[in-house]
C-alpha cells in the first residue's frame, strides 16, 4: 500500500473487490434463509439494516481504493438505486456521497512533500497554503492557497500512488467486463474497453487537464452566467494542478434554492454539460454534483476537466440525426442509421419499434415537447432502462453494441440527467435541444441573454 492508502496492485485490488461482492453475496443468502419463518415487519426490519450496512461498506472499500472505483462511488451517488428500502434512500445517498464530498484525505506531510517534489519549496511558490485539504475527489485532493503575487488559488495534489492504482483497475478493465457483460455486452468489446482505459489515463494527465481548462476558462471568460477557473499553468506539473480559486458554495446549497433558482441553474447544467457537444464538438465527460458549485457572484462555476472529451464531427452528427429521427417519428430511418453503424445485428431480431421505444426511454426528455420536472426516481430509472438487463421489453437492444466513440457522451447524457435530477429541475428540456438539434434560436429569457453576450451586444 503506498503513502495516502492508495491500494496499488492490480491482484490488491481486485481481491477487495471481490471480498467486496462474496461478502453481499453471502449476506444475501442469510438473509433470504432467515427471513423464510419471519413476519413482514422483520423482513423489512432485516432488508433496512442490510442496506445500511451495504452502504456503509461500499462507502469504506472504494473511498479507501480512491482510484477508478471511488470515480464509480461518485457516479453512483447521484442515483436513487431502487434496492434499497425507500425509507433508508436518503441514508444511503448521504452513505455514497461521502465519496464526493467527504473522502479520505492525505496527511499533509505526504500532500506538502508531493507539491514539493514537483514546484519546490512550498514557500517559494505560496505565500499561504491551507494544511486542510479543501475538497478530496478519486485521484487527489484540493488545499486552498494564495500565491505569493496574492492571487487565491485551489490546488489539486495527486494521491501518492494513485497512477499505479489506476493502471492497475485498467489491468482489471477485462476482467470486470466479463462481469459486466449480461448488464452491458459493450463491455466485452475490445474497442469499447481502450476507450475507457484511454479515459482513464487522461484523468492521469494533469498538464493535459491545465491545457484543457484554460482553453474551456478563456470560452467562458466574462460570461454572464457561467465561470470556468482558469489554470495557472506555470505552477501545474505531473502530480500537482493550480487553478483560481472560486468562492462559492457546494451543489447542496443549489438544492435548497426555491423551485425558479432551481430551474435557473439546472438549464446552466443542460447547457453547460451536453450543449457543448453538438456546439463545439466538445463536453465535459464527468457531470455530477461535486464538479457543480454555487459562486459569490451567482453565477455557476464548473470545475474538473480531467475527462473532457473531443469527438469528430461526424460522430456528433450521427447523434444529432439519430434524435431526430426518434424525436420526428422516423422509426426506419432510426434503424436503418443504427444498422448502418454496426450497432444493430439486423439477424439479432431487433425490430425498428424497438430501437424508437429504447432512445425514448434513455434520451426522451430532449424529444418531449412539454414541461418535466427531473426528480431522482425518475432520473435512475433512465439510467437503469439504459442497462439494466431487467427490463425485459429492451432484451433485445442489450445485446446490442455501443461504438466506443459513444460511451463518453452517453456517460455525459445520463449522468446530467441524473444531477438535474438531485436538482429537481424543470424545463421543456425539448425546446433547450432544438438549438442544436435545429439550429433554432433559443426560447428562454436565459437562452437569449446568452446569444446576446456571444454576439457581444
Amino acid at each position: 500500500m503506498a503513502a495516502g492508502g492508495v491500494p496499488e496492485g492490480r491482484v490488491a485490488r481486485g481481491a477487495a473487490l471481490g471480498q467486496l461482492a462474496a461478502e453481499q453475496t453471502v449476506r444475501g443468502l442469510g438473509m433470504r434463509l432467515s427471513m423464510l419463518a419471519r413476519t413482514d415487519e422483520a423482513r423489512q426490519v432485516l432488508a433496512e439494516r442490510s442496506a445500511m450496512k451495504t452502504a456503509q461498506q461500499i462507502v469504506a472499500v472504494l473511498g479507501s481504493m480512491k482510484g477508478s472505483a471511488m470515480k464509480l462511488g461518485q457516479m453512483l451517488s447521484v442515483l436513487d438505486l431502487d434496492f434499497v428500502p425507500e425509507s433508508h434512500r436518503e441514508q444511503f445517498g448521504r452513505q455514497l456521497a461521502a465519496l464526493r464530498d467527504r473522502a479520505p484525505t492525505m496527511e499533509f506531510a505526504t500532500t506538502r512533500r508531493v507539491v514539493e517534489d514537483d514546484l519546490g519549496p512550498l514557500s517559494g511558490v505560496f505565500a499561504e497554503f491551507d494544511e486542510t485539504a479543501l475538497a478530496a475527489a478519486s485521484l487527489g485532493q484540493v488545499h486552498r492557497a494564495r500565491l505569493r503575487d496574492g492571487r487565491e488559488v485551489a490546488v489539486k495534489v495527486k494521491y501518492p500512488g494513485v497512477e499505479r492504482a489506476v493502471h492497475a483497475d485498467i489491468g482489471n478493465l477485462e476482467f470486470l467486463s466479463k462481469m459486466a457483460r449480461s448488464v452491458l455486452p459493450s463491455m466485452a468489446d475490445t474497442g469499447v474497453l481502450e476507450e475507457i482505459a484511454d479515459n482513464l489515463r487522461s484523468e492521469l494527465d494533469y498538464p493535459r487537464e491545465a491545457r484543457t481548462q484554460h482553453r474551456v476558462a478563456q470560452r467562458y471568460r466574462g460570461h454572464p452566467f457561467i465561470t470556468v477557473p482558469d489554470a495557472i499553468e506555470e505552477y501545474c506539473s505531473r502530480d500537482v494542478l493550480v487553478t483560481e480559486y472560486v468562492a462559492g458554495h457546494p451543489f447542496s446549497r443549489l438544492q435548497e434554492l426555491g423551485a425558479a433558482e432551481r430551474d435557473h441553474y439546472g438549464e446552466l447544467i443542460y447547457r453547460f454539460y451536453l450543449g457543448t457537444l453538438f456546439t463545439d464538438n466538445e463536453f465535459c465527460g464527468d457531470p455530477h454534483p461535486g464538479n457543480v458549485l454555487l459562486a459569490e457572484d451567482g453565477r455557476l462555476a464548473f470545475v474538473d476537466f480531467g475527462l473532457y472529451h473531443r469527438m469528430a464531427p461526424e460522430h456528433v452528427e450521427f447523434e444529432r440525426s439519430c434524435l431526430r429521427a426518434a424525436g420526428e417519428n422516423r422509426p426506419d430511418d432510426l434503424y436503418a442509421a443504427w444498422v448502418g453503424r454496426g450497432i444493430i445485428d439486423p439477424e439479432a431480431g431487433v425490430t425498428v419499434e424497438e430501437c424508437l421505444a429504447y432512445v425514448w426511454a434513455a434520451c426522451g426528455w430532449h424529444l418531449l415537447d412539454e414541461e418535466v420536472t427531473i426528480t431522482p426516481e425518475l432520473a435512475t430509472s433512465a439510467v437503469l432502462l439504459a442497462v439494466d438487463p431487467r427490463a425485459v421489453e429492451f432484451q433485445g437492444m442489450h445485446r446490442q453494441l455501443l461504438p466506443p466513440e459513444h460511451v463518453f457522451s452517453r456517460r455525459a447524457d445520463l449522468f446530467t440527467f441524473a444531477t438535474l435530477g438531485q436538482l429537481r429541475a424543470s424545463a421543456n428540456w425539448h425546446h433547450l435541444a432544438r438549438e442544436w438539434l435545429y439550429d433554432e434560436p433559443p426560447r428562454t429569457d436565459l437562452g437569449r441573454a446568452i446569444a446576446r453576450w456571444r454576439r457581444g451586444d
